[in-house]
């Protein structure tokens, strides 16, 4: 079984088969059948890992179990259920996903709402948790490893081969099974010589007692999986064995040479690509414009004000009718990787749809240009940005200047200064790429800025950018600049914040004539 079975072979199996389950969601299980054994296996080990295919519904088994757990009193083994994601989107994935499983079993809540956490730290952290009724909570926490000292529970860590200093986490985590705890790790692979690998491989070696669950795309399809989507799409798709072996195909061409360890869990040797080009390519749109500005070298030596004239010009030719097209009802966000001398600076707005999928409105591509004019560009188009909530500007080396002015313009609150490093590409380009998977972002079609996303690597389990740079549009040098600048914007796009809006009053009414003439009469009232 595997990836080589092919689109044909696939449909004849499962014609052969038959659906495993109803195709009436009153009469189907609740869940699939390797959610229920995570279950399982996590109620008779105190340890169990799960490694998994993407996007299979790991998490949402996971939250059934917190629920029984979470929501039983203590006599019944009930205790905390405390879940470690990578990001905020997959907290309150999760914290939505008990609610609702609590809804199903009739387990009742008394309050989810977000709080401050205690992790030892004077200020604490903001956490979303749901009270039950049997005193116990399930709360959503960051992976970090000092927030579960002085704890006990549940504890679950989601996506955990993507999680910062997992050994520290796991090692914080494994001793609250000590006083009668349980930890749960689920994770699709992310290279072999990762902890998470690294842990499993002991477990199948018997030199750790941990329960052990896989379950690969075709196991998943096997148990259900297509049916499933097929059964929540409202009528829009039915099940049949050729519709699931088109989708299967479709997914793992779609994956190209990083299915064996996305789709199939065979972590790679230290390699891949971060995004396969087919999947960059099919969320690539020909009508999102990038727009270039190179500068001469002796643009630098002229006088400020010539240089902030000519900048102003092309401001207001190029980006000016782009920026008036944005449609004010949506969030905003802007990400940046800063260049000066040997690379670019990029600036990557996205637009926040309805839908929450991520929309690239234009790239803007700076070429050779002084430190004051990338702030200008970077004024003119944040300042028009309709409801821009979040910017991270890179702050590494001489892009701190950037991220400096940005931050004194428009505050801490609005920008974030990123040093980027090794355990920020881990935490930040899993859900990038994940964007791309479930086709929640749009990106340029541009030879380049194409190029730029598929370069990046991993190297032991990590997002890197090879060394090497390449040739562009016009012989410039690019070292996978765009690629940075759009992790930055869609980190910026999950940012917690907390919008504020008002209605003015009416500019024409004086303000000592507000409560004038209200008689009618010519009179006022008071």
């Amino acid at each position: 079984m595997g990836r080589e079975i092919g689109r044909d072979e696939w449909a004849e199996i499962r014609r052969r088969e038959g659906r495993v389950t109803s195709d009436d969601w009153r009469t189907t299980a609740p869940l699939l059948s390797y959610q229920a054994e995570i279950s399982r296996t996590s109620a008779t080990h105190s340890v169990t890992f799960v490694e998994k295919s993407r996007r299979t519904g790991a998490t949402f088994g996971a939250a059934a179990d917190a629920v029984l757990r979470s929501g039983a009193q203590r006599a019944a083994g009930g205790m905390d259920t405390l879940y470690m994601g990578t990001s905020a989107d997959m907290a309150r994935e999760f914290v939505d996903a008990t609610g609702g499983w609590a809804r199903r079993l009739e387990l009742a809540i008394t309050t989810q709402d977000e709080v401050l956490f205690d992790d030892g730290s004077e200020k604490g952290i903001k956490a979303t948790r749901i009270d039950f009724a049997s005193g116990f909570s399930a709360v959503a926490l960051p992976s970090r490893p000092r927030v579960l000292r002085g704890r006990q529970g549940f504890v679950i860590i989601d996506e955990a081969a993507f999680v910062d200093d997992l050994k520290e986490v796991l090692k914080a985590a494994i001793a609250l099974t000590m006083w009668g705890g349980s930890v749960l790790v689920i994770s699709t692979h992310n290279g072999a010589a990762n902890v998470f690998a690294e842990t499993i491989a002991n477990i199948r070696a018997g030199r750790l007692p941990y329960g052990l669950v896989r379950f690969d795309l075709d196991q998943a399809l096997r148990a259900g999986l297509y049916e499933r989507i097929c059964l929540v799409s409202n009528g829009r798709q039915a099940w049949s064995p050729e519709g699931e072996a088109d989708w299967r195909e479709n997914l793992i061409r779609t994956y190209g040479d990083g299915a064996d360890e996305e789709l199939y869990c065979v972590p790679s040797q230290g390699g891949g690509v971060v995004l396969p080009r087919v999947l960059v390519e099919a969320r690539a749109q020909a009508d999102i414009p990038v727009l270039r500005l190179k500068m001469p070298d002796a643009f630098k030596l002229r006088p400020l004000p010539a240089r902030e004239a000519e900048i102003r010009e092309w401001c207001e030719r190029e980006l000016a009718p782009l920026l008036a097209t944005l449609d004010p009802g949506l969030g905003h966000v802007l990400g940046n990787d800063f260049g000066r001398v040997s690379d670019l600076t990029v600036f990557w707005p996205l637009a926040v749809q309805k839908d929450l999928r991520r929309t690239t409105p234009f790239l803007v591509e700076l070429v050779n240009m002084p430190f004051e004019q990338q702030a200008q560009i970077l004024f003119f188009v944040a300042d028009r940005l309709p409801r821009l909530y979040a910017m991270k500007l890179d702050a590494g080396g001489n892009g701190a200047y950037l991220a400096e002015v940005a931050t004194q313009r428009y505050g801490e609150h609005l920008v974030e200064e990123v040093k980027i490093s090794a355990s920020w590409y881990l935490a930040e380009v899993a859900p990038f790429k994940a964007a791309f998977e479930d086709d929640a972002i749009t990106v340029p079609a541009d030879a380049d800025v194409v190029r730029d996303l598929v370069t990046p690597v991993y190297k032991a389990g990590v997002p890197s950018i090879p060394t090497l740079r390449q040739a562009g549009e016009g012989g410039v040098k690019r070292h996978c600049d765009a690629f940075v600048a759009g992790v930055m914007a869609y980190a910026a796009s999950r940012a917690d914040v907390t919008e504020y809006a008002y209605t003015p009053a009416d500019a024409a009414v004086p303000a000592d004539g507000l409560f004038a003439d209200l008689d009618g009469g010519g009179r006022s009232l008071w």
